[in-house]
């Protein structure tokens, strides 16, 4: 009888042990329940950039399909967008009120140079993540210095040094001009494209224009570039610039091999409104298959994408690379989530997020994979360069790097 007590208190003992451990398991941080796990982001609906609106439609909608199918490990996304105009200041405001007010467990994807600039230091201060920036600059890859800060795009100054390379080695006669935003964004294509060019990189660059987001017109700025005698141009501007720029130069007869920033390579939002005409033989680089590029058409990545966009996408056209950008960070942003598990700390998501080894998402070209550590946390940084044929993005080339550094 003795016996049979003690081995019933020991049973009893080991399921209370079981229990607390699976209890002890599950760790919650801000908006995060059972049931549901809370995000935000800022967003452009409105303003010089709701060009972009599409990228926080298109993680929305995806999110809407996860929870459709049971969101992640049981729990539904509960993703808040909030208008910030593109306009840092209203930043602030917004994401100030989505981690106090809303007490979102991360501030996932939110959209911009200067409006992530705006929110980081106090994100940092308060701990919060801020993941996946959508932005190229390189701030957002600075871990000792605000380690929850997390990039997702290759870097602006990766890229241009990607161009700048392809420069010396097709063209290296060629007098570069560059027309860039006055501000990061400008900034780091101006410096990867000097940085790339090396000892050159003075007699090459013959002008350097910028311009306000706020200008109505950067017809003033294409005419001195023209008067400059350059005869390759890097655009390193958002779509709107990026199109008029594209248009101007068409109508001024004016003909220099033009590179177009990744930051305005819509065929949609960009080459059309400029002209199919004016945008044939536009250069740029990008990391994800194209859409309507017959190559992909029996694509299982693509198919699923265009699935995906006729069905929670309506009206929207699914060769926008905006869109393309969206949910593939969507992808990523679940996978995340999903590694965390029971533990929805912020600071397990900010481990995941910095622990990424080998991810392969559908819509990135073939060979180009999803790595960060603890001390490197940027996520993509390679590209592939494509020409606008006046239909699509053609690819040629091989998959690049930015040569020294991983930035």
């Amino acid at each position: 009888m003795r016996r049979a007590i003690l081995t019933l208190m020991v049973s009893t003992l080991a399921l209370g042990c079981s229990l607390g451990a699976a209890t002890a398991q599950k760790a919650y941080g801000p908006g995060v329940s059972d049931n549901e796990i809370k995000l935000g982001a800022n967003a452009p609906y409105s303003g010089p950039a709701s060009i972009y609106a599409s990228f926080p439609k298109t993680m929305l909608a995806y999110f809407a399909m996860l929870n459709e199918k049971g969101g992640i490990k049981g729990r539904q996304i509960n993703y808040v967008t909030r208008d910030d105009a593109y306009s840092p200041p209203k930043t602030v405001e917004v994401v100030r009120s989505l981690v106090e007010n809303d007490q979102v467990l991360a501030i996932m994807a939110p959209f911009g140079t200067p409006t992530n600039a705006a929110i980081q230091k106090y994100l940092n201060a308060k701990g919060v993540p801020q993941l996946l920036v959508q932005s190229g600059g390189t701030r957002w890859n600075e871990p000792k210095q605000f380690p929850w800060t997390t990039p997702y795009s290759p870097t602006y100054v990766n890229e241009s040094r990607i161009i700048a390379r392809y420069i010396l080695q097709t063209r290296p006669e060629a007098k570069v001009g560059i027309l860039m935003q006055a501000d990061d964004i400008g900034k780091d294509f101006l410096f990867g494209l000097k940085q790339g060019l090396g000892a050159k990189a003075d007699k090459m660059i013959v002008k350097e224009e910028s311009y306000q987001s706020t200008e109505p017109t950067i017809d003033s700025q294409i005419v001195n570039l023209k008067a400059s005698g350059a005869d390759a141009v890097l655009i390193a501007a958002q779509n709107k610039f990026a199109s008029m720029a594209i248009r101007k130069i068409y109508e001024l007869g004016w003909k220099p091999q033009i590179f177009l920033g990744s930051t305005a390579n819509s065929i949609s939002g960009v080459l059309t409104p400029a002209g199919l005409e004016a945008s044939t033989g536009v250069l740029t680089t990008t990391s994800y298959k194209t859409p309507n590029d017959p190559t992909w058409a029996n694509d299982k990545g693509m198919t699923d994408y265009l699935a995906f966009a006729a069905k929670y996408l309506p009206g929207m056209d699914p060769n926008d690379v905006i869109a393309v950008t969206a949910y593939t960070t969507a992808q990523l942003g679940a996978i995340i989530i999903e590694r965390c598990g029971d533990d929805l700390t912020r600071e397990n998501v900010l481990k995941q997020a910095t622990n990424l080894k080998g991810i392969e998402l559908p819509m990135l070209l073939p060979g180009i994979s999803i790595q960060t550590t603890p001390d490197d946390y940027a996520a993509i940084t390679e590209r592939k360069f494509a020409r606008f044929n006046g239909k699509t993005w053609v690819l040629f080339g091989d998959i690049l790097g930015a040569g020294p550094g991983k930035d």
